[in-house]
C-alpha cells in the first residue's frame, strides 16, 4: 500500500461528473497537478463519490442517462454533508433559462461547453478562495438598520426572520453591508466578490444569488427592503 505524501493529502480535493469519458479525462489531466481529482461518470456515482471523499468542490455536467446533473445537484444540497460543497456546472446547455435554471437547482457558478481549460481554472481558484474558511473580524456583528450579519455563524437576522447563509450569499450580502449606500454593478460584484477577471462570469449568477438573498431576508421578496435594484445601474443597500 502507497502512503500519500503531504502535499498530496493537503490538495484540494475536486470531483469531476461527466458521462463523456474523453471530456472528463481532460478535464483531470488539466486539474491533477493542482489537485486531488476523482471522475465519475454518472450522477449516482458522483452522490457515492462525493460522500465518500467529501470533496472541496464539484465540477458537474448536466446532460447525463439516469439522473441528470440538475437532479444530482438537488440531491447534493438536500445532503447534511454536502451541502455547502461547491458546485460548477459545465455543460453545453448555454441558453439565459438553462442557466437560470442550474444556478436555481444550487450550482455556485455555470461554464459552457465549448470550455477554455485556463478559464475553467479560474473559475476553480475563484471558488476555492471565496469558500475557504475566514478569519474571524474584530468585531463580528454587522448591521445595517434591522439587518444583521453574525460573521462568525453566517447566520442574517431581521425583525422578522432569521437564516443561515451559504458562503457564496454569505460573501454577497456582506461586501453589499460594508458599503450601504453604494451602488454595484454585476460586473463590479463579479469582480470583488466572485474574483472574477473582467468580462467573465454572467450577470444571472449575480441575480440568482440577488434573488436567493431576498428570499432570506426580505418580508416581501418582490417588493424589498434591504436589497434593492436601482435601474440600469445595479445593487445597493439603503442605510436609511
Amino acid at each position: 500500500m502507497v502512503t500519500p505524501s503531504l502535499k498530496e493529502v493537503s490538495l484540494p480535493r475536486i470531483l469531476v461528473v461527466d458521462d463523456d469519458p474523453e471530456v472528463a479525462r481532460t478535464i483531470e489531466a488539466s486539474l491533477r497537478k493542482y489537485y486531488k481529482v476523482f471522475v465519475v461518470y454518472s450522477g449516482v456515482e458522483a452522490i457515492k463519490e462525493a460522500r465518500r471523499h467529501l470533496p472541496d468542490l464539484i465540477v458537474l455536467d448536466v446532460l447525463m442517462p439516469d439522473m441528470d446533473g440538475l437532479e444530482t445537484c438537488h440531491q447534493l444540497r438536500i445532503d447534511p454533508a454536502l451541502e455547502d460543497v461547491p458546485i460548477l456546472f459545465l455543460t453545453a446547455l448555454g441558453r439565459p433559462e438553462d442557466r437560470v435554471a442550474g444556478l436555481r437547482a444550487g450550482a455556485d457558478d455555470y461554464l459552457t461547453k465549448p470550455f477554455n481549460l485556463e478559464e475553467l481554472h479560474l473559475r476553480i481558484r475563484a471558488i476555492l478562495r471565496r469558500v475557504s474558511p475566514p478569519v474571524a473580524p474584530p468585531s463580528s456583528i454587522l448591521q445595517v438598520r434591522d439587518l444583521v450579519l453574525d460573521r462568525n455563524s453566517y447566520q442574517v437576522k431581521t425583525d422578522q426572520k432569521t437564516a443561515k447563509l451559504t458562503p457564496i450569499e454569505f460573501d454577497l450580502l456582506c461586501h453589499l453591508m460594508l458599503y450601504p449606500n453604494e451602488v454595484f454593478t454585476s460586473e463590479r460584484l463579479l469582480q470583488e466578490v466572485w474574483d472574477y477577471p473582467s468580462e467573465s462570469g454572467s450577470p444571472d449568477l449575480v441575480r440568482m444569488h440577488i434573488k436567493n438573498l431576498r428570499e432570506k431576508i426580505e418580508a416581501d421578496p418582490r417588493n424589498p427592503e434591504f436589497i434593492l435594484t436601482i435601474p440600469r445601474r445595479g445593487y445597493t443597500i439603503a442605510s436609511e
